[in-house]
């Protein structure tokens, strides 16, 4: 009687299927999760997309398991590598997107950050001028001239963020394809050292 009829053979050829119908299924979830975070993203980069980067990568080394090559074919294997990959790399590039824009040293673009700078200053100005010449401003005093300073600090701020956040944005593929192909590799490596170890 061949093995693959009796009870305990489908049932682990069943539990398999489910398992890599979860992993898929929480894959391509973790995926779509990514793209509406940059959809839904507008404006500077805050640091709560790095919760929601490193949540998704908690969920994606939780809930899946890496490609086994003797699993399949081994177009399947490299599909199933490739995809596991790139959604590792997005949320790993979601949760950089923070850091990225506001420390120098993990993305430098001096020529960005400077004229971002000048752009804040022109945001400071137009504030000046606006609320300048409002009537009534001189006569609050103090209060008037630390609402004058504020109103121009916060729209320094703005203009810098925004202009540095777009920048950020144009570089995050490059940080997110490189993770990716990080990560690819180190499974690529551990799941060979595994199979060459067992046989």
């Amino acid at each position: 009687m061949d093995d693959r009829s009796s009870p305990g053979a489908r049932g682990s050829v069943t539990a398999a299927a489910d398992r890599g119908a979860g992993n898929r299924a929480g894959v391509l979830g973790t995926a779509l999760a990514g793209v509406l975070a940059f959809a839904l993203s507008s404006g500077s980069w805050q640091w709560f997309s790095t919760y929601i980067g490193v949540t998704l990568l908690a969920i994606v080394l939780a809930f899946t398991s890496p490609p086994a090559p003797l699993s399949g074919t081994r177009s399947g294997y490299v599909r199933s590598l490739a995809v596991q990959s790139l959604v590792i790399g997005l949320c790993v590039a979601l949760a950089l997107a923070p850091a990225l824009q506001r420390w120098p040293w993990l993305l430098p673009m001096p020529g960005t950050r400077t004229e971002c700078a000048h752009l804040g200053d022109y945001a400071a100005l137009q504030a000046r001028a606006a609320l300048g010449g409002l009537d009534g401003l001189g006569d609050l005093g103090g209060r008037g001239s630390a609402a004058l300073s504020y109103a121009q600090q916060d729209q320094s701020r703005h203009a810098v963020d925004d202009c540095l956040s777009a920048t950020t944005t144009l570089w995050l593929p490059v940080y997110a394809l490189g993770a990716a192909l990080l990560t690819a590799l180190g499974i690529w490596w551990a799941t060979r050292r595994t199979t060459t170890g067992t046989r």
